[in-house]
């Protein structure tokens, strides 16, 4: 669907780029899992204790299954720890609790691009599942109608890829502040807090850009036809 073209190839690379970033941030977290933090708080500790100096007393903590699970429902209001980050004293738990609790903050403060993301959600839902459907269709069957609809499903996916940097830099960012103002992790601790953090933001900046490079390249293909 893609072609063998420039765009294709750089489809390509970074697609074996978001491989290796996905696989560094498991090795990343990997390691700062096994560093136990000096106050011996597990994810959920310093996610209730955030959430409750937030004023959020209200938002509930979670234990969710698997692993890198962890996430906020702002239609629950709920912050979901995975098992692992949920009961651990460890530092990797603690980056990602406090990094979930900024997303509820942003709720909070209704922050502008959070809303938008939000409101971006069920064009993602339609878009990721029709999308390619129709743009094959649209190739195979020769109908630009068909393609040009498959295309604007896409582009609402590759804005909910940018739109969602922001928030999660956001929210990282305020999970570092405190994280380092609550001195709940040592100076030596919040270097693996920010490696874990900073790997996360690589994954999302990879997805869009691959998102990005196969929008082009579709934008490409049609106008050719």
């Amino acid at each position: 669907m893609f072609g063998l073209g420039p765009l294709g190839i750089l489809i390509a690379l970074l697609f074996l780029a978001s491989l290796g970033l996905q696989q560094y941030l498991r090795s990343v977290y990997t390691r700062n899992n096994a560093v136990r933090n000096a106050r011996n708080l597990t994810g959920a500790d310093v996610a209730r204790l955030l959430l409750d100096q937030a004023g959020l007393q209200q938002v509930p903590v979670e234990r969710m299954s698997g692993q890198l699970t962890d996430h906020y429902d702002p239609r629950a209001k709920a912050v979901r720890l995975s098992e692992l980050n949920f009961d651990q004293p460890s530092v990797s738990a603690l980056a990602v609790a406090a990094h979930e609790v900024g997303h509820a903050v942003q709720d909070k403060e209704n922050y502008g691009v959070l809303a938008l993301r939000a409101g971006l959600l069920p064009v993602l839902s339609i878009g990721s599942s029709i999308a390619p459907w129709l743009i094959m269709a649209g190739f195979i069957l020769n109908l630009p109608p068909l393609l040009w609809l498959g295309i604007f499903f896409f582009a609402g996916v590759v804005v909910f890829h940018l739109v969602t940097l922001p928030v999660e830099f956001d929210a990282s960012r305020r999970a570092l502040n405190n994280l380092e103002s609550q001195n709940l992790l040592s100076s030596a601790e919040m270097g693996g807090a920010r490696q874990v953090l900073t790997a996360a933001a690589l994954t999302y900046v990879a997805a869009f850009a691959i998102a990005l490079a196969q929008l082009l390249n579709l934008l490409l293909q049609a106008r050719r036809r």
